[in-house]
């Protein structure tokens, strides 16, 4: 024994909790072989596990107690950390098909496939989640993608093609919490920390297919006491997990009912005539039996039958409806009578094509005890020790927002991982736009966006860090949630429409231009009216009389006829796109309103105007533009000299300044080019880059682990840097 402790530091001891038995193996690697130096196997002495399923932790605990005591004694050293494996048959598989769209044509890199697991990750989660029947809360140890589609097309690998669209089917396999914690908790019972947690399936795997066999489409199954794990490869890799809750158990309670002996004796009479010729036995009444082994295969058949279907119509199943090529069949249930020919039948393989693996595959591994019988019993408990070199499938600890969750680790964990796996909102991973306005101006949809709300905050062991960041064992996740922005707020004065559109009269023989009036679910609002989600709003293309007198700050004299169109009218008669109106003025405003732009009435003011159609001539001749003031004036005649003075000065300058500095509205555009797509900022004094996103079609929270990228002009893009006609802006993604 000290010629194994100087050949090899690092002892590896694996404990293969059965609903049976505790199989303990103590051993090492050295090169492909593996060496056992110590092994022990308990029975439980109750059925302290049911369907491979801990019952009782306490007597659980107690059994791996023992056979650690064994294996200490055997090494003559302590041992403090174990390997285990959770049982398959608490496993949960779920089949879906995802897809993902990109935004124009696009090269597959790796990022886009992991991209692509994680959304299949996250839609299995959700239907297992509807589905779930059971008090388990389910964590994903692990994924198999299926088939994957290029524009719906079956593709072998995505990576480096041009796609608008890839697609795949995956199957994804959940374990509940209660079963790790059973397993670590009956383990710390024997003062044991767990050092690798891995999956049984995949434990018997390792050692019963090597790598160079899963090119081909093989079923493992492994037929324990109280139930049989199925295990499916192809191309490589495992591609499904299954269990049925049929297995050596099944037979035992048969030969329990039948022979009228207790669990023990009918285990003894099981294998028993799988090995010898007659089989001696006591019954509860202390009867003593001796029986042919054949007696046993009949009573046994219909069971065997029903338990062989059980997993051929499984297997068929997760295969995709369709058999194998072959299957090998681990674990001590598989040993009894029949049990390989029945199932290649049920399987339509010849019987040479399902078989027991045991010794065979079990030729690297060398046991220092000469009485231990290579068996397919000991499959499990090998893999499971060789597990721990792998590291492939073990889980890690971690610690995210104060709570410890288990990660099931597939070497590429990250924060995005422990944030799924903790339930952690997936809207509250990305920033989010307040709630947007919905309208219409002139019948046309008009959408106004909500403020961009902040990123979420994340920081591992105190650094902060990116959601892609990776992770490692022990880990202290924070995430302070993304927030989300403001509401929209937008207001008449803000509209295109009412900055821009005008509409002319022609007064007194002078033209005339005013700003269009703006209804809002048919009543007039003033320019600071807070548009409102469903508004419907249109710009009026008429004024009443009245509007007109308000709008050109005048006084009319009342004695006076006015006429529109050559027509009498009123007050209350309304005006519409070049319509000519004259009228007598008694006096004027001493500060002429700029002619060009004029803020409509106030809504109280604006609300009583109201008003026939005017019929009339609308082709008036051209005439010059000037201020609403001077058009009044003309046609006066009761007005002083020095009023006539006054309004002669202030008409010309009003004029003069007309014709200097012509009226520039306050909203303008700017041209840019995103992502080589030409686009018009409309509708404000000056724009950021922040403000692109309100007119391109960019989820933000689609990152699904990547980083987004911004440029100005090959610059990296500040939010709130000002814009310029001409500027190239890049926005995507950050691929691994």
């Amino acid at each position: 024994m000290d010629d194994v402790k100087n050949a090899n530091d690092k002892l590896v001891f694996g404990l293969d909790i059965g609903t049976r038995n505790v199989v303990g193996t103590v051993g090492y690697r050295d090169g492909k072989e593996f060496y056992v130096v110590a092994q022990c196997v308990r029975e439980h002495e109750t059925r302290a596990m049911l369907d491979g399923q801990i019952h009782d932790i306490g007597r659980v605990g107690n059994v791996i107690r023992e056979v650690k005591a064994e294996l200490e004694h055997q090494l003559e050293q302590p041992l403090n950390d174990v390997c285990i494996a959770a049982a398959g048959r608490v496993l949960k598989t779920v089949t879906t098909t995802v897809d993902f769209e990109f935004p124009e044509e696009t090269v597959v890199d790796a990022e886009h496939i992991h991209t692509l697991d994680l959304l299949g990750i996250e839609k299995a989660q959700e239907i297992l989640k509807e589905k779930n029947d059971t008090r388990y809360k389910f964590y994903c140890v692990g994924y198999s993608v299926v088939k994957y589609y290029l524009n719906d097309e079956i593709f072998s690998n995505l990576e480096g093609h041009k796609a608008e669209k890839i697609s795949e089917d995956i199957i994804v396999t959940f374990l509940p919490e209660d079963v790790v914690d059973g397993l670590y908790s009956a383990v710390g019972r024997a003062d044991l920390e767990v050092a690798n947690l891995t999956l049984e399936p995949i434990a018997a795997i390792n050692v019963a297919i090597p790598e160079a066999f899963r090119m081909l489409n093989i079923a493992l199954v492994d037929v324990g006491a109280g139930t049989s794990d199925i295990c499916i490869t192809r191309d490589g890799s495992i591609i499904a997990y299954g269990m049925i809750p049929f297995a050596g158990d099944e037979l035992t309670e048969l030969i329990v009912q039948h022979y009228l002996v207790d669990f023990n004796t009918a285990e003894h009479i099981k294998l028993a005539s799988g090995t010898e010729d007659e089989v001696e036995f006591k019954d509860i009444m202390s009867i003593v039996h001796k029986i042919p082994s054949s007696e046993v295969w009949d009573l046994t058949k219909p069971v065997v039958d029903k338990i062989t279907t059980e997993v051929a119509d499984k297997i068929k199943e997760l295969n995709g409806d369709k058999t194998v090529s072959a299957t090998f069949v681990v674990g001590g249930g598989g040993k009894i009578h029949g049990f390989t020919e029945m199932l290649a039948d049920k399987l339509e393989l010849p019987h040479e094509r399902v078989a027991l693996r045991g010794e065979e595959v079990l030729q690297e591994v060398h046991f220092a005890q000469e009485e231990i019988k290579k068996d397919p019993l000991l499959v499990t408990p090998i893999g499971i020790c060789l597990n721990y070199y792998d590291q492939k499938n073990n889980f890690i600890m971690v610690h995210f927002n104060g709570e410890r969750i288990k990660l099931y680790d597939n070497n590429h964990l990250t924060v995005v991982d422990a944030a799924l796996q903790a339930g952690f909102p997936n809207e509250q991973l990305f920033p989010r736009r307040g709630k947007a306005i919905h309208f219409t101006v002139n019948g046309k949809q008009r959408v106004v966006r909500g403020d961009a709300g902040e990123s979420a905050v994340i920081r591992v062991n105190d650094a902060v860090v990116s959601i892609n960041a990776p992770l490692e064992p022990n880990s202290y996740i924070t995430i302070e949630p993304s927030t989300e922005g403001g509401e929209a707020v937008y207001t008449i004065e803000q509209l295109e429409e009412y900055t821009s559109s005008t509409i002319h009269f022609i007064v007194n023989g002078r033209g005339i231009t005013c700003a269009k009036f703006v209804e809002v679910n048919g009543s007039l609002e003033p320019p600071t009216y807070l548009i409102q989600e469903n508004d419907v709003i249109e710009t009026r293309n008429f004024y009443t009389v009245s509007q007109l007198v308000e709008f050109m700050d005048v006084e009319l004299d009342a004695d006076k006829e006015i006429l529109v169109n050559n027509r009498p009218a009123d007050m209350q008669t309304l005006v519409y796109e070049n319509f000519e109106v004259e009228w007598s003025v008694l006096s004027y405003a001493s500060a002429p309103v700029e002619p060009n732009y004029v803020e409509a009435p106030a809504r109280e003011e604006a609300s009583a105007f109201t008003g026939d159609t005017e019929n009339g001539s609308e082709n008036p001749a051209e005439t010059a533009e000037v201020s609403g003031s001077e058009a009044a004036q003309t046609g006066s005649e009761d007005t002083t000299s020095d009023s006539a003075t006054e309004a002669a000065a202030s008409s010309a300058a009003k004029e003069e300044t007309a014709k200097a500095a012509p009226f520039e509205p306050l909203k303008k555009s700017v041209t840019v080019i995103v992502n080589n797509e030409t686009l018009h900022l409309e509708g404000k004094e000056s724009y950021v880059f922040v403000d692109v996103f309100d007119y391109i079609d960019f989820d933000l929270s689609q990152a699904n682990g990547r980083a987004i990228v911004t440029k100005i002009n090959g610059e990296e893009a500040q939010y709130t840097q000002v814009l310029k006609d001409g500027d190239r802006i890049e926005i995507y993604w950050q691929s691994k």
